[in-house]
């Protein structure tokens, strides 16, 4: 004998409707309590798009709808000396001069105060972690590893306990909600450094930022996570016609290369077109301005 199947609201008019009610009840507070009530075509709340972290760039926060969104974690992406980490600082510095506390989590210990306050970084708003220095060859990297399990007992390889230190701070920092626009830097992590995070790690920092009035940046080599209100970065640099570029600074933190017109190119998953805004700098000092 088959039965009509009832939906949802016929089942709580039911004789039985007040228990059911209560477990229905229950477990939407439960989803709700570790935000899992939503997908990732549902709208977040308004309280997390009210306001959005901006470069302090005009003609890249225009292209943004005002820059970075809060509660959100995107992503910047670029080759090396392309112009990613003078962006990726604009950012942080913007949001100093607007009376913000920033974090940086330097992972490889790259960063280099003058050069940051040069970008508009109010050094005594900025929580700098600093990562250890180690070599970018791949001297760092233990061939016996294998990706998805250690080959080898112990606490694991310099590059790996060097990345896992950097992403615990940046879990503490986040959970601490004392800085509002926080920066990954893995600009430098070889590919095969990246590959061993596992993605539960970007998904689990997603949910911290969510709902919050921070806005994270994690820049890298190549795409690294973004939440589903993120914005990904891609940048792109060629030497201006009219000016070659030429290396700048004398030590291995400042040495950037000068002259650079800088491309940005923006997506997100909630835009229907990309947005590409070129931008130029004869140093590494100059302020930023439209090509």
């Amino acid at each position: 004998m088959a039965f009509p199947a009832r939906t949802a609201s016929e089942a709580l008019q039911a004789p039985e409707a007040p228990k059911a009610l209560q477990r229905f009840q229950r477990l939407e507070a439960l989803l709700r309590e570790r935000k899992l009530d939503r997908t990732l075509t549902t709208a977040i709340p308004d309280s997390a798009e009210h306001e959005a972290a901006g470069f302090g760039v005009a003609a890249l926060d225009a292209a943004l709808g005002g820059g970075l969104p809060r509660g959100q974690v995107s992503e910047l992406t670029g080759p090396p000396s392309s112009g990613r980490t003078t962006v990726a600082w604009t950012w942080l510095g913007a949001a100093t001069a607007r009376g913000e506390s920033v974090a940086l989590i330097d992972t490889f210990d790259r960063f280099d105060p003058f050069t940051g306050s040069q970008c508009g970084l109010e050094l005594s708003r900025v929580l700098w972690v600093r990562g250890q220095a180690i070599t970018r060859t791949a001297g760092a990297i233990d061939p016996a590893w294998l990706p998805g399990a250690r080959a080898v007992e112990g606490p694991g390889t310099l590059l790996e306990r060097t990345i896992d230190r950097s992403l615990k701070a940046l879990n503490l920092v986040l959970q601490s909600r004392v800085c509002t626009a926080v920066l990954l830097d893995m600009a430098d992590v070889p590919l095969a450094g990246i590959r061993r995070v596992p993605a539960t790690t970007w998904m689990r920092l997603q949910r911290i930022v969510e709902g919050s009035d921070m806005a994270c940046l994690l820049m890298g080599p190549v795409p690294l996570s973004r939440s589903a209100g993120g914005v990904s970065l891609a940048i792109a640099a060629s030497p201006p016609s009219t000016r070659p570029h030429r290396w700048s600074g004398t030590h291995d933190r400042s040495r950037r290369l000068a002259g650079l017109t800088v491309t940005v190119q923006a997506s997100s998953p909630r835009w229907t077109r990309q947005s590409v805004v070129a931008l130029e700098t004869a140093t590494r000092y100059d302020a930023w301005a439209i090509e």
